[in-house]
């Protein structure tokens, strides 16, 4: 896995990859690298090192450090989905999160029809928190989001600390 620190654009959103194509990501993960990181809001390329190719990103996109949560997003390409890239990624995450900056609470939302999302997180010790209905408007309809949380503790009675990433659990 391959860490590029992101930047913001201009309206204070976290600035976003253009796309999953090799060079698209590419070119995105160059302009970020270069970007002024915002604290502990960042974005990760994943790569592939053994075909040297950006699969997918993960990142922390809003974090409260004075109450001690961060929620984070995780994005696969399609032709890279369900071989692990996106366990490995979160749980790395996450170790730096809790360990290095000392988070408490890490949230996540999910699409409720993104079962294979639902899924991982459930095996990587997430626990379901809540369901914000109709939260978000896309490809013509309303979505419900799931709220999905994990504490440090619960993250360190889980997962190791130390180690590199979880073994593959898909993704």
């Amino acid at each position: 896995m391959h860490a590029v620190r992101r930047g913001r654009r201009a309206d204070g959103r976290p600035a976003e990859p253009a796309s999953l194509r090799f060079e698209g990501f590419r070119a995105w993960a160059t302009e970020q690298a270069a970007a002024k990181s915002d604290d502990d809001c960042f974005q990760l390329a994943i790569e592939d090192v053994d075909a040297g190719e950006i699969v997918g990103a993960v990142g922390s996109h809003q974090a409260g450090p004075r109450a001690g949560w961060f929620e984070y997003g995780v994005t696969i390409g399609a032709d890279h989905r369900r071989k692990g890239y996106a366990a490995e990624a979160v749980v790395m995450l996450l170790r730096f999160m809790f360990t290095e900056r000392r988070y408490h609470k890490c949230e996540a939302r999910i699409f409720a029809h993104n079962e294979a999302s639902l899924a991982l997180h459930h095996r990587l010790g997430f626990v379901e928190e809540g369901c914000l209905r109709d939260r978000v408007f896309l490809a013509g309809r309303h979505r419900d989001l799931v709220v999905m949380g994990m504490l440090a503790d619960e993250f360190t009675q889980r997962h190791s600390i130390s180690e590199p990433a979880c073994p593959a659990v898909g993704g």
